[in-house]
Formats: C-alpha cells, structure tokens, sequence
C-alpha cells in the first residue's frame, strides 16, 4: 500500500469517529489539524476538540487511535491533543456546515 493509500484508509477510519454532541464525524467538524505518515506506516494525527471542557476529552482521542490502529498496515499510532489554536465553527468542511445548519 502506497502512503497516499494507506492515508486515504486512515481519513476513512476517523471519519468513523463522532463527537458525541454533534451528528458529524470528527474530520469533518475540522477538529484533525494534522495527519502524517511516517516511514514504516507510523502514524500521527493532532487534534482537538470542540472545547477544553469537552465531556468527550477523555475518550474522543482513544476512539480516534483506536480506529487508526485497526487500518491494516499501520503500524504505531501518535495522537498529540491541543487547543492551539483554539477550534472556530470555520474549521468545519463545507458537508459539516451544511449538515447543522451553518449554510
């Protein structure tokens, strides 16, 4: 599997992941800032959540891992949590906005 496969299955499998609150996956609401591929299929995703005091804290960013770790080929899992900079409505995708009612 090429990087760009295995990114694509990796995208496919967070967006198995909702917040809770909030009918759309996790990719889509925009809270995925960044995602890498490292050599030997590492991969590395930093996120964040809807608030600080989010009730999902705890278990949206396992939930995340958990999902990437079940991609076949992937070897380890990094997930980084961070609220810099802070998440914004306009951070979510064009699908997500029209979705809760933003368009």
């Amino acid at each position: 599997m090429t990087e760009s496969e295995l990114r694509e299955e990796v995208v496919r499998a967070i967006k198995t992941v909702y917040d809770p609150e909030i009918p759309v996956d996790v990719y889509e609401l925009g809270l995925i800032y960044d995602l890498k591929i490292f050599p030997v299929n590492n991969v590395f995703v930093s996120m964040t959540l809807t608030s600080p005091s989010c009730p999902s804290a705890g278990t949206l960013p396992g939930e995340v891992e958990q999902k990437i770790r079940e991609v076949e080929g992937v070897n380890d899992v990094s997930i980084e949590l961070t609220f810099d900079p802070p998440y914004t409505t306009e951070m979510m995708s064009e699908e997500a906005k029209l979705e809760l009612g933003f368009m």
